[in-house]
C-alpha cells in the first residue's frame, strides 16, 4: 500500500520504494552502519548491498491508518555497541523519514545480519 496525504488541492501518493530508498540513505549515514544486507533465501548467505540498491535491505509497510513500519537488515561495524548503533539508527530514521514524508512512523525493526570491519 502506498503512503498518502490529502489536502485541499488533491491527494499525494508516496510509493514504498521511495520511502525505502530514503530510509536506506539515512541509515548508511549513521555511525556504525557498514551497509544494508540482502539474505539469499536459497543458501542463507548474507550479502552487503551496494549504495545504489539500498532499498533491497529494507521492507516498508504502510498501514490502513497511514502509518509506516520499517524493517532494516543491516551490517554493523566490528567493535561498536550494537544497541547504541540501533538507537542512533532508530532516532535518525524516525525523525528524517517523518519530516520527508509527513507521515508517522509506527515501528522500526532492526535485524543485524552481520558484522564487518571497516576498510
Amino acid at each position: 500500500m502506498k503512503g498518502r496525504m490529502e489536502n485541499e488541492l488533491g491527494t499525494i501518493s508516496i510509493d514504498t520504494d521511495v520511502i525505502a530508498t530514503y530510509a536506506g540513505s539515512v541509515a548508511v549515514e549513521c555511525f556504525g552502519i557498514v551497509g544494508m544486507a540482502a539474505i539469499s533465501m536459497k543458501d542463507g548467505l548474507v550479502k552487503l548491498l551496494k549504495r545504489d540498491s539500498l532499498k533491497h535491505g529494507i521492507n516498508v509497510n504502510v498501514s490502513e491508518d497511514n502509518k509506516i513500519s520499517l524493517n532494516f537488515h543491516v551490517i554493523v561495524s566490528y567493535g561498536v555497541s550494537i544497541s547504541a548503533v540501533a538507537e542512533n539508527l532508530i532516532s535518525n530514521v524516525k525523525y528524517r523519514v517523518e519530516e520527508f514524508t509527513g507521515m508517522e512512523i509506527d515501528k522500526i525493526n532492526i535485524f543485524v545480519e552481520g558484522v564487518r570491519t571497516i576498510d
